[in-house]
């Protein structure tokens, strides 16, 4: 009788562990459902946008930790399942359905055929961002303050006009694009959103790249900061009072040409990304050998 490889019983150990918080989590997720379900309309009917933005948010992170498309699906197919039985939906209305998107952000189909495009194959050969930072920093920062000033008070002007920005009245908050060594300060000045000289109380930095998919609602702002695509630094009660309150924001209320521009810059900065960074692990690669998915590098 052969004796087993004591690896196998510690890799089957680890799985039964894993399991067990794949259980519980799903457990915790049931609750929260219970707790979403409790402030719905009564009659409310299933929400089958939310159902696409959670089928995508799926598909994004687990293309990033190495997760096939099919399994993030039909993990997820049985979680929305769970749910809708938990909300007592119809049997026959709680089907499987086919991933969907965000109706405003790309979805991960779509930005992998992009890189096929032979503008993003053109990209693959340009230089990073991070290039153009020595000369970004020779301009002037108030011109490009002035531009990231016009640019925010257009976007937001109605929920300033509502208030909603109202926690930054003489206190700052800081963007900083690393690739690009860039950086804003943030803040309400005479009631209006400005970029001020006063150093950050808090600070979110990021790759411009990851920035723009936060912008354009095309990633999960979670995803990002879990991943630490983006970090906040300084006050963090701060910085998660401005996340909520981008968060919470009604999508609609910002200008139909801004969320076109955003949409469009985000899906081509992340597939010329992506595309660059294939060309670069396909020359670093040893001839014979395939490469393995996993977690972006930034």
């Amino acid at each position: 009788m052969n004796t087993p490889d004591p690896r196998l019983r510690m890799a089957r150990l680890l799985i039964d562990r894993l399991d067990a918080g794949i259980v519980a989590l799903a457990a915790a997720r049931r609750g929260a459902v219970g707790l979403a379900a409790g402030v719905k309309p009564r009659g409310s009917a299933r929400d089958s946008d939310r159902e696409g933005r959670v089928h995508a948010h799926a598909a994004r992170v687990g293309a990033d930790l190495g997760l096939p498309d099919a399994t993030a699906h039909q993990l997820m197919s049985v979680l929305v399942r769970d749910a809708c039985t938990l909300q007592g939906y119809e049997a026959a209305a709680v089907d499987d359905p086919e991933p969907s998107r965000h109706p405003d952000g790309p979805d991960l189909a779509s930005t992998t055929a992009m890189n096929t495009d032979p503008l993003h194959r053109l990209a693959a050969y340009l230089p990073p961002p991070r290039v153009l930072a020595p000369l970004l920093g020779r301009l002037p920062t108030h011109w490009h303050g002035a531009l990231m000033q016009r640019a925010m008070r257009h976007a937001l002007d109605a929920p300033m006009r509502a208030g909603e920005f109202d926690f930054l009245a003489d206190r700052t908050i800081g963007i900083e694009v690393t690739d690009l060594a860039l950086r804003w300060s943030i803040g309400i000045r005479d009631g209006k959103l400005s970029v001020v000289e006063d150093a950050p109380e808090a600070s979110v930095r990021g790759t411009v790249t990851d920035l723009m998919l936060l912008a354009s609602r095309a990633e999960d702002a979670d995803t990002l900061f879990f991943q630490r695509r983006l970090t906040l630094t300084g006050d963090t009660e701060l910085g998660l009072i401005a996340r909520n309150t981008l968060d919470r924001l009604d999508w609609e209320n910002i200008p139909l040409g801004l969320r076109v521009l955003l949409n469009r810059a985000a899906r081509h900065a992340c597939a010329a990304r992506d595309a660059w960074r294939e060309r670069q692990a396909s020359r670093l690669q040893p001839v014979g050998t395939t490469s393995k998915p996993g977690p972006p590098s930034q």
